[in-house]
């Protein structure tokens, strides 16, 4: 081999290595010097990199770990669900993503201990293992307790007689085991199928009556997009009936369930309303998701629809929405996201505190509610 290499020849070489080249490999091929070779590679960090003492060890570290890094972006956004999605859910993805992905990544991704994905793949591969010999052994009884109550008991009582049998098994086996039967006590079943019902007519029980006596009876939501550097945001907000006051906002890179489930419990959090709770918004899918439904519910907020196609129906958030896109969003030319979000922040402080509203005599949305609760704690005083 010739004795001096061009700076292209050079170059080629040490491409050949940024590629996954191992150095033993090319110095084998080319005949070229081990050292010549890691001092080409080490003036091409110094020449690419911002810090010029890295290491070629540290180099191919930070290497590694970037393509970690995509492969776990890959990864999540591949999945079918989320992170916050339920245990079950994410190792199945695992499961499935297991011949194209390390099993180490996938648990990182999905944030599965490793421990608890092996765990869970050794017993499905045990069919005959103590744990699914129990559960099939259960089945049978409990079956049969269950129609020799009639289809009365639910996984209380059952699990109940199963301890008295001398059968020791939790609650949540049974439970576990009654849901994988179908088996449902005729009294939840009742419940639950009256509140699916209610659910899926998806009711319009503000009806556009846009009014309230208190604060924290009546929120309306929606959620808005915003261009900006080619990046679509989401913001959602929820608004007071009674003041007409934004009582919490998020900012979102996707219109999702998350988005809105987030800002539900800023407002619950800070408001800490009573039962009985009026929520309305729109049809989308990120209010009306299961999970999202099953939130509120537990919280014992009656949720409220929009017809469809009918803004009218959730014009204070229109309004609202409006409003601040001509008043704030579309006046300014952001450089930058944080200067973006500060701009919403910025706003939606305005909106609360200094700017006033017809609907509440000029007033502010705070001082509305101030003088309600001045206005209260006067009567009490009275009494």
């Amino acid at each position: 081999m010739k004795t001096r290499l061009s700076q292209e020849e050079k170059q080629s070489l040490i491409n050949r290595y940024l590629s996954g080249e191992s150095v033993q490999t090319i110095v084998s091929n080319t005949g070229v010097a081990r050292s010549s070779l890691y001092s080409w590679i080490k003036s091409h960090n110094i020449e690419s990199n911002d810090n010029p003492n890295m290491t070629l060890r540290e180099f191919n570290a930070n290497k590694r770990k970037i393509e970690r890094l995509n492969r776990i972006i890959e990864i999540l956004q591949a999945s079918p669900c989320t992170v916050s999605a339920p245990l079950s859910e994410r190792l199945d993805v695992i499961k499935d993503f297991s011949s194209t992905y390390n099993v180490n990544t996938l648990c990182e991704a999905l944030k599965v201990a490793k421990g608890t994905y092996y765990n869970h793949t050794l017993r499905n591969k045990r069919g005959n293992s103590q744990f699914n010999q129990k559960r099939t052994m259960l089945k049978p009884i409990i079956q049969k307790i269950y129609d020799e109550s009639h289809q009365i008991y639910g996984s209380n009582k059952i699990t109940a007689i199963l301890n008295e049998q001398d059968y020791h098994v939790s609650k949540k086996t049974v439970s576990d085991i009654m849901r994988k039967l179908g088996l449902l006590s005729i009294r939840d079943k009742a419940k639950y199928l009256y509140k699916k019902e209610q659910k899926l007519q998806k009711k319009n029980i503000l009806n556009q009556s846009f009014t309230a006596d208190a604060p924290n009876q009546i929120w309306v939501s929606d959620v808005t997009q915003f261009n900006l550097k080619q990046r679509k945001f989401y913001i959602c907000v929820i608004i007071d009936i009674f003041s007409r006051k934004i009582v919490a906002y998020h900012i979102s890179n996707s219109n999702s369930t998350q988005l809105t489930k987030t800002t539900f419990k800023k407002a619950y959090t800070t408001r800490n309303p009573k039962n009985g709770l009026l929520f309305h918004t729109d049809n989308g899918s990120n209010y009306i998701s299961n999970t999202f439904m099953k939130y509120l519910d537990s919280l014992h907020v009656r949720q409220s629809f929009s017809r469809a196609y009918t803004p009218y129906d959730n014009s204070v958030c229109e309004s609202f929405f409006s409003s601040m896109k001509r008043e704030e969003l579309y006046r300014h030319k952001y450089s930058t996201i944080a200067e973006f979000k500060r701009s919403v922040d910025k706003y939606i402080t305005f909106f609360n505190n200094e700017r006033p509203h017809k609907t509440l005599k000029y007033k502010t949305p705070d001082k509305y509610e101030t003088d309600f609760w001045l206005k209260q704690a006067a009567l009490q005083k009275n009494v």
